[in-house]
């Protein structure tokens, strides 16, 4: 399988050649260079005639800047520290909050908080607008600054100012920093054959993590699956389709994606050695569940092969690719849009459940985790309503005739 890394939201890291192959064949080059004569105007008027003196670096960094921003709120620029604390985002391991965040509609908005993290047990939420951070507005803040101004130190703490739909005000959300190590995959038993597994989100070591406890819980008795997504925010693209492979057959298409330059055209497939095509499942989603969520989501539904039990998902479909710049900076450019196997854009639409199931509009006000996550799971309307889906389907498999599985686990 073809890697490629996909950071925060859904980020391919290749290398581009910058020469003529790249641009369209519709480009007019001389009104491209035509402008470039305006810019190189402006920034020599800038240069002498401003008011105060402004290092070069800077203004070719804020035109930069100011260009990214106008194509879609996902492209931006990257400084070269930026672009170094940008390689750790996947790694399981970096200082911060534990949030993952984007533009919608020019705000900064949550997508959604890993559980565990600061942030969650703060009580940020899915959709929250962050108006502030530290008193500073965020209002035409960049996405790579919101990131660097909330990490820092563990043990510092930062002022987060939160609007939220009904609330009548913004509230701060006062959050000490911690060293974010996140263990992407957590399991249960439920009971009765059925194994819970939970993604945090999608990093290197998940896949693995995740043929392990399903080895382990395949040795138990499991017979079937709920596989909960809600909450994650994505991660590695490669993560995606390796956790994919485990329930669909090899060679089936997992996510493909188109874009304007022809190596950003690239097509993922199941290339399984041992995974589990035949278990009953069910495959949880809502709002938070985003990016590298909605590839496993979306190929799982396309392929029939878990049911999809929730609330709709975020909608983040398109693709961006880090270019490494001469100075040690980035490009983070939005260059292509993926689809599902059948042919689906999840971008700004999002993954439409099979069955949806909305939780009461409380349910995570003052959310407070009990000591117990069983506890926590039996009390969890969308949880409970898809252990009822999975026995239904169960009785359904038992009612065709046996099947030789050839080692895989076999529904009873």
């Amino acid at each position: 399988m073809k890697k490629a890394f996909v950071i925060g939201a859904l980020l391919v890291v290749l290398t581009l050649s910058l020469g003529g192959s790249v641009a369209s064949k519709g480009t007019d080059n001389g009104a491209t260079y035509e402008q470039l004569r305006l810019f190189t105007e402006v920034l020599s008027i800038v240069q002498n005639q401003y008011v105060d003196e402004v290092p070069p670096k800077d203004l070719i960094y804020s035109a930069i800047k100011g260009t990214l921003r106008g194509l879609d709120p996902h492209s931006s620029f990257l400084d070269p520290e930026s672009y170094r604390e940008m390689q750790v985002e996947t790694s399981g391991s970096f200082g911060g909050l534990g949030i993952e965040i984007t533009l919608k509609d020019d705000i900064l908005t949550v997508v959604s908080p890993i559980e565990g993290t600061p942030a969650y047990r703060a009580g940020l939420q899915t959709g929250d607008r962050i108006i502030k951070i530290d008193g500073l507005s965020t209002k035409d803040m960049q996405l790579p600054d919101a990131v660097k101004r909330m990490r820092g130190k563990p043990g510092t703490k930062v002022t987060i100012t939160v609007a939220r739909e009904g609330w009548t005000e913004p509230k701060d959300f006062d959050i000490t920093r911690e060293q974010i190590r996140v263990q992407s995959v957590r399991s249960a038993d439920l009971g009765g054959g059925i194994a819970y597994v939970k993604l945090r989100q999608f990093q290197e070591q998940t896949p693995g993590d995740l043929s392990g406890t399903l080895e382990k819980a395949a040795k138990s008795g499991m017979k079937a699956l709920l596989l909960d997504l809600r909450n994650n925010p994505g991660g590695l693209l490669t993560a995606a389709v390796e956790v994919t492979e485990e329930f669909v057959d090899d060679g089936k298409l997992v996510v493909y994606t188109e874009g304007r330059v022809r190596n950003q055209n690239m097509r993922f497939t199941a290339h399984a050695k041992k995974s589990y095509p035949t278990l009953p499942m069910v495959v949880l989603v809502n709002q938070g569940s985003a990016s590298a969520s909605e590839i496993v989501a979306g190929a799982l539904q396309d392929w029939k092969r878990a049911i999809v039990l929730g609330t709709q998902t975020f909608g983040k479909g398109s693709v961006q690719t880090i270019i490494p710049l001469s100075d040690g900076s980035g490009l983070r450019l939005t260059t292509a849009k993926y689809f599902t196997p059948n042919g689906r854009s999840i971008h700004g639409k999002g993954i439409t459940p099979d069955i949806v199931v909305e939780l009461p509009k409380d349910a995570q006000k003052d959310r407070q985790p009990s000591l117990d996550p069983m506890e926590d799971l039996k009390k969890d309307l969308q949880v409970q309503r898809a252990i009822d889906v999975i026995k239904t389907m169960r009785i359904i498999e038992q009612q065709r005739p046996p099947q030789n599985l050839q080692g895989q686990v076999r529904p009873q």
